[in-house]
């Protein structure tokens, strides 16, 4: 059995003032939070995606950067990549520069998401949400599987080859 913590980077009140954190403060003890799971022997630490004000998880590969440099042993995941709402060539070597930093340690989830904020920040049609994530998950398999790619769809440029 293997045991782990995701965390959504919410910006919650202290219980004891009522206060909110700053931003900068939330995230420096959201780090200190990857690394006492790192030194406490958990399995594994996510961070989920989000793009609204209370959450400040919207680049989790950054954050998890981040963790990485401070860890030594805990398996860095999100906890989900909303990847309906981005590109997947994009997503793919943020991981890869993720699990170089980390030393293979980094993993990824991908999802359409909880909430649906993403798609239209993005410029994307809410319309299209089952057909966006097919198609962006079909190409993110295929980055896994061949260095140059030819490859095709509705939603974003073809690719003819190119080395990713």
């Amino acid at each position: 059995m293997e045991i782990g913590i995701d965390s959504f980077a919410a910006i919650l009140p202290d219980p004891a003032t009522g206060r909110l954190p700053s931003a900068t403060d939330r995230m420096a003890d959201l780090l200190d939070e990857v690394e006492t799971a790192d030194r406490v022997g958990l399995d594994v630490f996510g961070i989920g995606e989000h793009h609204r004000a209370e959450f400040l998880d919207s680049a989790p590969a950054v954050i998890l950067a981040a963790a990485a440099a401070r860890t030594s042993n805990i398996r860095l995941t999100s906890a989900v990549t909303v990847l309906s709402a981005a590109d997947p060539v994009r997503v793919f070597q943020e991981f890869a520069t993720l699990d170089l930093i980390s030393r293979g340690r980094a993993e990824i989830v991908v999802g359409r998401g909880s909430f649906g904020e993403a798609i239209p920040l993005f410029g994307l049609d809410t319309r299209a949400y089952d057909d966006l994530f097919a198609e962006k998950l079909d190409l993110f398999l295929k980055l896994g599987e061949e260095t140059n790619i030819s490859w095709s769809g509705r939603f974003r440029p073809a690719l003819h080859g190119e080395g990713v």
